[in-house]
């Protein structure tokens, strides 16, 4: 597994870098957001762990150029900034992940290895309709009228979960448990921060009512079958 470590601060990421190692992983380095792009734009990696503070393009904005490229690898984020601000406008922003510093090596260990199960290959299912939209596991994208509209991993994986039970209401906790399991929740507004992201994905061709939010009993597709 590849991983891809932008931190501009020399020792930590050394440090960072041969802890990893240590565990089986091939880590690279950039020094800067725009060095992480030009690294990004030539190889692909499994993983992007991303420190925040930076010269020249910090790692919010490095992270919604790689969005605005299509390019989804699950991205963790260093920083000390732990506003709750801070963390919605890093989720917002692309984000998988956000860990406060300082924090033990092991910590970040753990947050790597679960995103790494959430986002595994899982096995596929069969193409379906939803209303004028096609769900596409193989590509793990919608497909509406010819058009493509590719899907983060997690993103897919809530659209799925959703589109299971319609036109039924999934709750809060079940959803959750489902895409953080072991209890690995990064935040307490993460899904919150999901579904308005895949509400955005959907408004594309339908506007944004497709995910309802049904109040005590958690959210609901509201696709015509």
């Amino acid at each position: 597994m590849e991983i891809l470590l932008v931190e501009d601060d020399h020792a930590l990421a050394g440090s960072l870098g041969d802890y990893l190692t240590e565990f089986g992983y091939d880590v690279d380095f950039a020094r800067n957001g725009k060095s992480c792009l030009e690294r990004v734009r030539q190889h692909e990696y499994d993983l992007i762990v991303m420190d925040v503070a930076m010269p020249r393009l910090n790692g919010f904005d490095t992270c919604r150029q790689l969005r605005s490229e299509e390019v989804q690898t699950p991205v963790i984020f260093l920083t000390a900034r732990d506003a709750l601000l801070d963390k919605e406008e890093g989720y917002a922003a692309g984000g998988d992940d956000y860990l406060v510093k300082p924090f033990e090596p092991q910590e970040l260990l753990w947050r790597i290895r679960a995103l790494m199960r959430r986002s595994a290959p899982r096995p596929l299912r069969a193409s379906r309709q939803l209303g004028d939209l096609v769900l596409d596991p193989a590509m793990q994208s919608l497909r509406h009228n010819g058009a493509v509209i590719a899907l983060p991993a997690l993103q897919f994986s809530l659209l799925s979960l959703l589109a299971d039970v319609a036109p039924q209401p999934v709750s809060r906790r079940r959803l959750e448990a489902a895409l953080w399991p072991g209890g690995d929740l990064p935040d307490s507004d993460a899904l919150r921060t999901y579904i308005y992201r895949l509400r955005q994905a959907l408004g594309k061709p339908h506007g944004n009512d497709l995910i309802r939010t049904v109040h005590g009993k958690g959210y609901r597709l509201a696709i015509p079958y």
